[in-house]
């Protein structure tokens, strides 16, 4: 019941995740700044400057905005297309994470036996948490551009110094959820695809290793009672020699008749 509730708010907090990662492909306002009125003063508002990764636009007081789209593919700025690429990569393995986990997902009738489930969970997993990786290298790379122009001591003329928008912030709290549901789906199946060998320490000073069988852990141990009711080992073979070394011990009485021959 337990490893159900993990998966089931693993699979809610990594969708949750991935929402968020889409939604800022398609927001506004990841980068903005603002000029000032009549001699560069900024108590009043009277433009400001906006782009996300398919225009940048310009928004006056009256608040009407003019924005200009990239232009084709190949003639984009090339931070931007880099920004594009990670983060569709990070949605395309997020994409076949999401359906590994859904068909691994023990509260779930699809996906094969117990043993295989827990591979696709695994492997879902490892989908989510590479694509999480891919979205938050496309953040930073575009935080990275942003604070290199903000903080730079001097800038040429023309150019303005933007501030940080909501779709990064946003984004960056995606990738943890993204992150964080990984990791509850590896904690769930991790005991079962790496089992750890037991080592069963029992009477005498004897050692032995559980063996495995099928996913199960199967023990026959040791057993070994007061000296005054004998000795008993686990197995077979044992029994069989000990009874073979008692019988040689036995000597053997002939018959009266036997010894008249």
């Amino acid at each position: 019941m337990r490893k159900r509730l993990i998966q089931i708010f693993g699979f809610l907090i990594t969708s949750l995740g991935w929402l968020f990662v889409l939604c800022t492909m398609a927001m506004d306002y990841w980068r903005i700044t603002q000029l000032g009125g009549q001699g560069g003063s900024f108590i009043i508002k009277v433009a400001w400057y906006w782009s996300n990764l398919w225009k940048d636009c310009f928004t006056d007081s009256t608040a009407v905005t003019n924005c200009r789209d990239f232009p084709v593919l190949w003639s984009v700025t090339p931070f931007v297309q880099g920004v594009r690429g990670l983060l569709m990569c990070g949605l395309t393995l997020g994409f076949f994470g999401v359906v590994l986990c859904f068909l691994g997902m023990e509260c779930t009738y699809i996906g094969g036996a117990d043993k295989t489930k827990d591979k696709m969970l695994f492997a879902g997993a490892v989908f989510h948490f590479a694509g999480g990786v891919s979205d938050l290298a496309g953040y930073c790379l575009y935080i990275n551009r942003i604070a290199r122009t903000t903080f730079a001591p001097s800038v040429g003329p023309g150019v303005l110094r933007y501030d940080l928008g909501p779709p990064i912030f946003l984004g960056l709290v995606g990738c943890f959820f993204i992150f964080l549901g990984a990791v509850f789906y590896a904690v769930t199946v991790c005991r079962v695809l790496c089992p750890e060998s037991k080592v069963v320490y029992a009477y005498g000073g004897r050692t032995y290793m559980a063996p495995r069988s099928g996913g199960r852990t199967l023990y026959t141990g040791y057993y070994r009672p007061s000296r005054q009711y004998g000795s008993y080992l686990g197995s077979s073979r044992s029994s069989s020699s000990k009874i073979s070394k008692i019988s040689q011990t036995t000597p053997t009485k002939n018959s009266e008749r036997d010894a008249f021959v």
